[in-house]
């Protein structure tokens, strides 16, 4: 019998947005129950809660205690990118057990191929935090308005090591805030890291459809990119997109394929070509934006 895709989680409220969640929870039926109409979730910490006032008591400020220790700060972890209104920050799982468990437990209402434990050590997750996010969480007290919340809006997780040297795990950004670009950004983060630790990878497999879609974006604009940036008289080979953009090469032959901007002649050994007048065809016919999702320089010094 195939598992049920039915979520058993009716609705989750995330601070003041109220989501529909896509699959069943694992959240543990001890706590929640095996079906819940409603549940809270704070979303500073992501602590759960099926009872409304137990929720309210822990996200809000009461008697003037600040009681979320992750209201008005930074999430756990190291802060490895800021710019442009986004910033990024690095928590081990070991380190900070509860608080990735409490994250990955939210993140199964939305993922349907991933499987999540509650041994979370051998993780490392990246987290991505929208400064003005929209829609905003607007949970703000009277003395509190027009003060802006940062918010979590998705993240990825990779593991500490890989044998298969995968980059990246699990990616999600939360439903609130997709069809904003905020995927490529945390697809072109897990490269741009993999470029400073010098591992050649990839996202692990096999994708999602919505992933497979996502990467397929990500890796077609990059190719273009590095493609249409060299220079006019430059052979360029798959080992030398790799080298620049650390795109596994196999995923660069399938995306060029894609693309449909490959001639098929024998030169210099290889048994196609690029077409850079079909590349400059699809890049307009695609609206696609050359700039980098994420800028190098955005970065701060990482360990």
């Amino acid at each position: 019998e195939k598992p049920s895709t039915t979520p058993n989680v009716k609705e989750v409220v995330l601070g003041s947005l109220l989501i529909k969640p896509w699959y069943p929870s694992f959240y543990p039926a001890e706590l929640v129950g095996h079906t819940v109409e409603r549940l809270y979730v704070c979303p500073w910490c992501f602590k759960y809660s099926k009872e409304l006032l137990t929720f309210l008591g822990h996200a809000l400020i009461m008697l003037t205690q600040k009681v979320c220790p992750l209201r008005h700060s930074a999430p756990p972890g190291e802060l490895i990118y800021t710019k442009d209104g986004y910033s990024m920050y690095r928590i081990d799982g070991e380190e900070n057990k509860f608080y990735a468990q409490n994250l990955s437990l939210f993140a199964k209402l939305f993922l349907d191929t991933k499987s999540v434990f509650y041994d979370v050590n051998t993780f490392l997750y990246y987290l991505l935090v929208a400064h003005t996010p929209t829609p905003s969480i607007n949970m703000n007290l009277p003395n509190e308005e027009g003060v802006p919340q940062q918010q979590v809006v998705g993240f990825f997780s990779k593991e500490r090591m890989s044998w298969d040297n995968n980059n990246l795990a699990c990616i999600l950004v939360f439903p609130p805030w997709q069809k904003q670009g905020l995927g490529q950004i945390l697809m072109g983060a897990s490269y741009e890291i993999s470029k400073r630790e010098r591992k050649f990878g990839g996202p692990e497999k096999p994708l999602s459809e919505p992933g497979r879609r996502g990467y397929q974006r990500y890796w077609s604009q990059a190719v273009a990119r590095t493609l249409l940036a060299a220079p006019t008289k430059k052979t360029l080979t798959v080992l030398d997109i790799r080298n620049e953009t650390y795109i596994d090469p196999e995923d660069i032959i399938t995306t060029l394929q894609k693309m449909q901007v490959l001639d098929h002649m024998k030169r210099a050994g290889s048994e196609a070509v690029i077409n850079k007048a079909k590349l400059r065809v699809w890049v307009q016919a695609n609206h696609v934006d050359l700039t980098p999702p994420v800028d190098k320089d955005g970065f701060v010094k990482m360990e």
